[in-house]
């Protein structure tokens, strides 16, 4: 019982951070709107949401009601977690006033290409991957990081195919991002 302390203090540290990163997506929505911008992909982002939702439950439920203790391993995915999240913050950094949880393309802006999108085309979307995989193996709730791994994956193949379409439609980013893998990082050219 002695790790629940650990995880309600994670679980809350995650959680507060989602609804800090919500604050800026709005206001970053708002500015955007203001400048033109556009909103596309409103059919799939309810059940983002929705799966990001029940990310949350599964894991206090899984953690909590089936007792799970910490993994054998928790440093090395604690260590995971610490990473990633550098990178989230580099991630909405480097986009500063584009960064959003919507798809909000101002029509004709230059893509962005620097900080991560140097390496990757959707490092937003590689962090997150990352984290619904170690957050609940660091807990061994691995019901939880397997179902929300494989949702995720369906998510982010109608979410990115949509993303690409209205990118290389409305800006240049199919010639600014040809020599960077959509998901997985390139250091090497």
């Amino acid at each position: 019982m002695i790790d629940i302390l650990p995880f309600m203090f994670l679980f809350s540290f995650i959680v507060l951070q989602r609804i800090l990163e919500l604050l800026v997506a709005k206001s970053n929505e708002k500015w955007l709107k203001q400048q033109g911008a556009v909103e596309f992909g409103k059919g799939h982002y309810y059940f983002m949401v929705l799966m990001h939702t029940m990310f949350f439950v599964s894991l206090l439920v899984e953690k909590v009601f089936l007792n799970r203790g910490l993994s054998p391993v928790w440093p090395l995915f604690l260590f995971g977690f610490v990473l990633v999240q550098f990178l989230r913050i580099w991630v909405i950094t480097s986009l500063g006033r584009y960064w959003n949880t919507k798809i909000i393309v101002l029509p004709g802006a230059k893509a962005v290409k620097k900080g991560p999108y140097r390496f990757i085309r959707h490092p937003n979307y590689f962090v997150v991957s990352i984290e619904l995989l170690v957050i609940p193996c660091m807990f061994s709730a691995y019901y939880t990081a397997c179902l929300f791994t494989l949702l995720n994956g369906i998510i982010l193949t109608i979410r990115i195919q949509e993303e690409e379409k209205v990118l290389k439609s409305l800006t240049e980013y199919e010639g600014d991002f040809q020599d960077c893998n959509r998901f997985i990082p390139k250091f090497v050219k």
